[in-house]
């Protein structure tokens, strides 16, 4: 069976991250979080205090982005990559509201993403790899021999994330959170460099009523058709 690279794009808290993670373990490929990136970067500017409302101190970014140092360790006890940021553990400090808000406007910025494009790339150069994002399968890898694009409606994917919070214990209202996620789309879908979009060979997967067995499932089927091992 050959390797191949998975490109896994699709809007906010439709469970790519999951779903990717879950996929690599099960082949025995490398997950990378693509978006756990731009997270990061967008915990930078907030610890930083790069912020100003909605608008990204981009002078200050761009000096610091060089700088920054995003990498991913395995818990030896899940097997699950989690993100570091400058030598720091933040998997959970990427995950909250707050980070969730700002992000596109981070991700939306031409020489963040080109950063981030670049480092992607270079991670996947032997392939054997799933990476999920917005812009995987046309800006990162448009060659990637298994592309898919997930969606789900936006009040299924704001209830999920108010779930996950919920299940952390962090605070935050439902309507606030369908707020962020319709904000996000739109931010998302209209950016002017690599919009989310879906790739013109990637299959679409709507799994706003399937079961994670039956997502799984699904995926694996792909894959296998994929790699030529059907």
């Amino acid at each position: 069976m050959k390797k191949i690279t998975i490109a896994i794009d699709g809007f906010s808290s439709c469970g790519k991250s999951t779903m990717a993670k879950d996929l690599a373990r099960e082949i025995g490929y490398i997950y990378i979080d693509s978006g756990a990136m731009y997270r990061a970067v967008t915990l930078y500017c907030l610890r930083h205090g790069l912020f100003h409302g909605d608008e990204v101190d981009t002078d200050r970014l761009k000096t610091a982005l060089p700088h920054i140092d995003i990498a991913f360790k395995l818990n030896p006890e899940t097997g699950k990559p989690q993100t570091y940021l400058d030598g720091a553990l933040v998997e959970d400090d990427i995950r909250t509201l707050a980070v969730s808000s700002k992000v596109s406007i981070v991700a939306a910025l031409g020489f963040v993403r080109e950063a981030m494009v670049s480092l992607q790339q270079q991670m996947g150069r032997e392939k054997g790899i799933v990476m999920d994002g917005r812009d995987i399968g046309t800006t990162v890898f448009p060659d990637a021999e298994l592309k898919i694009f997930v969606t789900a409606s936006p009040e299924i994917r704001a209830q999920r994330r108010y779930d996950e919070l919920q299940a952390k214990g962090e605070k935050g209202s439902y309507e606030e959170i369908l707020e962020n996620v319709k904000e996000r789309d739109r931010i998302d879908t209209s950016r002017a460099v690599s919009p989310l979009r879906k790739a013109d060979d990637a299959i679409e997967l709507d799994n706003s009523h399937m079961t994670i067995s039956e997502q799984k499932e699904w995926l694996a089927a792909r894959f296998r058709k994929a790699a030529g091992a059907e």
